[in-house]
Formats: C-alpha cells, sequence, structure tokens
C-alpha cells in the first residue's frame, strides 16, 4: 500500500522540501511578509510560535496524517511558506492538499502555480491517487479563487464544518480534480508558468 513519504519535489520554480525544525526561521520572515497571523480565515503561526506549529506538523507526519513542506522560492532562495498534503485515504484512493500560506509578496506570483503543479502531479502519479481535494473557508476568496484558477471543480459547501484558530465555526468549501481532469489543468498551469 502507498504510504506518505518524505520527499523533495522541485521545478524550474520552486523546491517543495520536507518540512524540519531547521525551516523555523525562514517560516517567521515569511510569515512576517503581511503579519499573516493576523488572518482570521487561516492559521500562520504568531511570532514566538513557530516552532510549536513545525512540531505539530512532524507529529502528524508521524502518525501518517500528513506530509508537510517548505517551500521554497528558486528565484531568490528564500522559504516562501509552507503547504502540506493531509487526510490520505490510500483506500480510494484519494488525497488532500491544504494548509498553504506563502508571504504576501508572494501571493499571486508564480509560487502557488508552481507549487500545485508539483503536488498535483506528485498526487496522481507518485501516490496513484484517483482524486486531489481542496477544502477552504467559505471566507476566504482569494483561497477560492486560487483554487478555481486551479481548474478544480467546486463540489460545495460543508456547513458548520471546522472551528477556525480563533474559536468560531466555519463554513468549508470543497474542491476537487479527478486524474482524468488532470492533463488539461496541468496543460493550463504549465502555460501560465511559461508567460
Amino acid at each position: 500500500m502507498v504510504q506518505l513519504v518524505p520527499t523533495t519535489l522541485q521545478n524550474d520554480f520552486v523546491a517543495l522540501e520536507p518540512l524540519t525544525l531547521d525551516h523555523v526561521a525562514g517560516l517567521e520572515q515569511a510569515a512576517a511578509d503581511g503579519e499573516l497571523w493576523n488572518l482570521c480565515v487561516t492559521y500562520v503561526p504568531p511570532p514566538g510560535a513557530m516552532r510549536a506549529y513545525i512540531e505539530k506538523a512532524l507529529a502528524m507526519q508521524a502518525t501518517g496524517e500528513s506530509l508537510p513542506f517548505a517551500v521554497r522560492d528558486k528565484r531568490d532562495g528564500a522559504i516562501a511558506g509552507s503547504t502540506r498534503y493531509y487526510d490520505f485515504r490510500p483506500d480510494v484512493p484519494r488525497i488532500l492538499i491544504g494548509h498553504t500560506w506563502y508571504g504576501a509578496s508572494r501571493q499571486r506570483s508564480h509560487v502557488n502555480t508552481a507549487c500545485k503543479l508539483l503536488l498535483v502531479e506528485h498526487a496522481f502519479h507518485g501516490l496513484g491517487c484517483a482524486a486531489v481535494g481542496w477544502e477552504t473557508d467559505h471566507l476566504n476568496m482569494r483561497s477560492q479563487q486560487a483554487i478555481e484558477r486551479l481548474g478544480a471543480h467546486r463540489d460545495g459547501v460543508l456547513r458548520q464544518h471546522k472551528r477556525r484558530h480563533d474559536g468560531t465555526i466555519r463554513d468549508s468549501v470543497e474542491y476537487s480534480m479527478l486524474a482524468s481532469e488532470w492533463p488539461q489543468a496541468r496543460s493550463a498551469l504549465a502555460a501560465k508558468l511559461r508567460r
């Protein structure tokens, strides 16, 4: 049975490095770019909490719950943010991509497109998934737009689905992409990166 194994994924634009405690300083700098900890629609650790954030992600990795990455922008070598696979269901097989955040100066740049090309390609061809999914806060319009630009299908809304880090309960917008839809989406994303 396929398992989530830490591995580096890279292309000409970004490197997705298996998350380690060596990434604390770089991720703190990325989070400070725009003071992302002030966002209510996603959790980004505030100053002084990045080590605990990474330790929790690594604990989840150890139990097979997720596979977290630090995102390195190859244009300048800096850590741009973080992303991960989670909720892997090898019996389907299906996986979710999320817990994604980038410093403000990297948002709406080549970084997200390049990362998703790597993650979705590996999910379908490395992990043998039949489907890849995303879920985001219904208030997070930027995230919804970014997911839709990938070519993902909006499946619907799960009402009162999860707690936000501030304790309120959110509705989650669910998206998916099937393996049969990936070739067309991959071509479109690759064309965006070439421009």
